[in-house]
């Protein structure tokens, strides 16, 4: 079985010669302006449009829910709202590990359907609070071990 690969790079700027899927985590209250999003917004605008209207429209905004933003013939985002609200709360932190593995299924069926590979920054470990011991083994279970090819990027 495949492992994730690790590399040290920029996760808007994805290796590989085949389709690739760019997926990151959103929050739950429309909140787009912190964060790995920035990054996205400064290559791409349809990423933050796109989940504007989402937002605006509550058509299945609630946390476990992808939206598919597709940039180019083999470029796509993934708006996985895997946070809930946007600061810690009575000492619960944003992340909601279960919402993330709801959204990385969904992941997991789009990318086999489309023979996507996967590429994230460490999600769900920066501002939304979450650890990576957590995060990870969710790859596995939703991505690895359904054969769809992971790249984490470290940002340097």
């Amino acid at each position: 079985m495949e492992s994730i690969n690790y590399i040290k790079g920029d996760a808007t700027n994805p290796i590989g010669n085949d389709k690739k899927l760019i997926v990151h985590i959103c929050n739950d209250i429309g909140g787009w302006g912190k964060g790995f999003v920035l990054a996205i917004s400064k290559k791409w605008k349809k990423p933050e449009q796109q989940y504007r209207e989402w937002f605006k429209s509550q058509d299945k905004f609630e946390l476990g829910e992808v939206q598919f933003v597709e940039l180019d013939y083999d470029l796509s985002v993934a708006n996985m709202i895997g946070q809930h609200k946007i600061k810690k709360m009575d000492g619960q932190i944003p992340i909601r590990y279960e919402a993330v593995e709801k959204c990385l299924s969904k992941v997991a069926d789009f990318s086999g359907q489309n023979s996507y590979s996967v590429h994230m920054p460490r999600i769900g470990c920066g501002l939304a609070g979450g650890d990576w011991n957590k995060i990870e083994p969710i790859i596995h279970k939703e991505l690895i071990e359904r054969n769809i090819r992971v790249t984490v990027y470290d940002f340097e």
